[in-house]
């Protein structure tokens, strides 16, 4: 289930800990959302796809969200999507809620399934961003060298020529949902969208440079492979690990967690996104003092969720600029 402080940030933890977020109708993020202590718990197997396809298509598909790339790892998830509605929080916990109960049902597993860290939520703010944060998605198996090219990871996955045109399917998995419960369709369809900055006159042209990007990625992950004399795992080998296994990889800890992207080169629209947060953060934390202070009638910042949600708070219809 998804870390709801990190929603309401400074309401429940502090302000030393979290920082309130924004939640914008409309917004593009990249989602990734790990493993407990990186369990190969997501293992690349039949039952394990079907399970992550239709749960991210009921979850997609009730809250009205896009989805525009997905990536499933044996490790962890990685999305590229659009809230249209601004709901993300409440899809986050209902998708991974799913996800959750499911696995341990699959996997027989006692205890969590995902890492104890919030969700990593990125918002994408420019186009360029878009295509860099899909094409990162799609070429993850190879950035972590266990196929050559993205195309052949076995797991859930979309391709690149997919966006604007393909749908994943998947049947109701026979695991944790109930046939009965008519939230839980026979079948579920997730169709893979543009983004929604995208026009369809240049849909071509978008295609192109998300398959570029794409290609220099893999380029750079097989350079990097033969830099340190490794060689691939393949895709056979990836279904063949146990689930209960860990991730023995090094991996840096991550004492960062991005609130947006921009893009390459682009250092003049970050530090408007970032002039942007700060007005949103100061401007949330001033309404908070007031309203801690009893004053109800504070009026947060457009784009606050979690106190519009569940404390009914004013919320200004104005977004702010940096």
């Amino acid at each position: 289930m998804i870390d709801f402080a990190s929603w309401h940030g400074v309401w429940l933890l502090g302000p030393a800990m979290s920082q309130p977020r924004e939640i914008v109708p409309g917004a593009t993020y990249l989602i990734t959302r790990r493993t407990l202590r990186r369990h190969l718990l997501f293992r690349p197997d039949a039952a394990i796809t079907q399970l992550l396809v239709y749960a991210l298509a009921v979850s997609t598909s009730r809250f009205g969200l896009q989805v525009h790339a997905l990536c499933a790892m044996s490790t962890h998830l990685h999305l590229v999507v659009t809230d249209v509605q601004g709901v993300l929080p409440r899809f986050l916990q209902f998708f991974h809620r799913i996800v959750a109960l499911g696995t341990k049902v699959l996997r027989k597993w006692e205890g969590p399934v995902w890492d104890h860290e919030a969700t990593s939520v990125v918002r994408l703010l420019t186009q360029g961003a878009v295509v860099e944060k899909i094409a990162y998605v799609l070429a993850n198996p190879v950035a972590a060298g266990l196929v050559r090219h993205a195309s052949e990871w076995p797991g859930a996955k979309m391709s690149a020529g997919e966006i604007g045109r393909g749908e994943l399917r998947a049947n109701r998995p026979a695991a944790y949902l109930d046939p009965s419960n008519p939230q839980w369709p026979e079948q579920a369809t997730l169709p893979i969208a543009l983004p929604p900055t995208v026009e369809p006159d240049s849909a071509a042209r978008f295609l192109a440079e998300v398959g570029a990007e794409l290609k220099r990625q893999e380029a750079q992950a097989h350079a990097e492979m033969h830099r340190q004399g490794y060689r691939f795992l393949g895709a056979e080998r990836a279904c063949d690990v146990s689930p209960y296994d860990r991730a023995t990889s090094f991996e840096a800890l991550r004492d960062r967690n991005p609130t947006f992207a921009v893009g390459r080169e682009q250092g003049g629209a970050w530090r408007a996104a970032a002039a942007a947060v700060s007005a949103f953060r100061r401007t949330y934390r001033a309404a908070l003092e007031r309203w801690r202070a009893g004053a109800r009638e504070a009026v947060f910042p457009a784009g606050t969720w979690w106190m519009k949600a569940f404390h009914g708070a004013s919320v200004s219809e104005v977004m702010l600029a940096g």
